[in-house]
């Protein structure tokens, strides 16, 4: 019982000291009109120095609940990379331009576009290697839905601001992002690339996800899919449909989005593998501060 208490109480400090780190600041790669805008994250950092680090990219609904704190999956996914011994860097890019959400609003005339956000990706690897406590060789980025979008620009070589960019991520994740747009382009990634998709998902096609990683020029993504799995998968909340949102699948018709307990489970154990190899071996050198 003494060792149950013991446990529950360093679990609960630990949670305490997570949802306690600080707000930081950094200028965005976007300046409209010459002044860059300025990006506002939430800083989780790991114990020990120089360990590797993620730049955490929020979905469409944006970081934060209704309650204005920072949303449960970022917070759940910042803590589970600190025990990892990994820093998570969570970035806000709907805030400093004015929005709280983008999921409502059409894909062609949304406020904040995937420009936007590729540009708030790069300057937040900037910012992560001229960290002392960072390793620079082991910095990555992790994505969901419109952030997982963003994670394959932030990556994509064809984009000219990506492949002059000094600075390459060393690996990224993205789960069920939409890959339509990349898999147009043509995609060649700067960095090694693990897909998290759900095959039911109705939000963003999972088979142009599988598409992308068939026909990527270069190092091949990697891709895994849940069968009977829709958008958000990895929450704990149930399958609902969305009407208020007019892109998907079959826009007008509305997209479910929802928890699915074996896909949730079975993408952080593929998660884990995958970030395996940079949680306590030097990636190849390729970054300097």
């Amino acid at each position: 019982m003494k060792r149950w208490w013991a446990s529950t109480l360093m679990a609960a400090l630990w949670a305490g000291s997570v949802q306690a780190q600080p707000v930081v600041e950094f200028a965005s790669l976007d300046a409209p009109a010459g002044k860059a805008v300025q990006l506002k994250a939430h800083w989780y950092a790991a114990p020990g120095p120089q360990a590797p680090a993620l730049v955490l990219l929020h979905g469409c609904g944006g970081m934060y609940n209704a309650k204005g704190s920072v949303s449960e999956r970022m917070r759940d996914y910042a803590t589970w990379l600190n025990q990892q011994g990994m820093h998570a860097l969570v970035v806000d890019s709907f805030t400093p331009r004015g929005e709280k959400e983008i999921c409502t609003q059409r894909t062609g005339s949304r406020a904040v576009t995937m420009a936007h956000r590729r540009q708030d990706a790069l300057a937040a690897l900037q910012w992560l290697a001229q960290r002392p406590e960072v390793d620079a060789q082991r910095i990555g980025l992790l994505g969901w839905s419109n952030g997982g979008s963003a994670v394959l620009s932030a990556t994509n070589t064809r984009h000219r601001q990506v492949k002059g960019f000094a600075l390459k991520p060393t690996f990224a994740v993205a789960f069920y992002p939409g890959c339509e747009a990349e898999l147009k382009r043509g995609y060649a990634p700067s960095a090694p690339l693990l897909l998290l998709v759900g095959e039911a998902d109705d939000w963003t096609s999972a088979a142009s996800c599988h598409r992308l990683a068939e026909a990527a020029v270069g190092t091949k993504p990697q891709i895994e899919g849940y069968a009977g799995a829709h958008h958000g998968f990895d929450s704990s909340g149930p399958v609902r449909l969305l009407k208020n949102v007019p892109n998907g699948v079959n826009p007008g018709q509305g997209v479910h989005v929802g928890g699915n307990a074996e896909a949730r489970q079975r993408s952080r154990e593929r998660l884990l593998q995958f970030l395996q190899a940079y949680r306590s071996s030097p990636a190849l050198p390729q970054n300097t501060r």
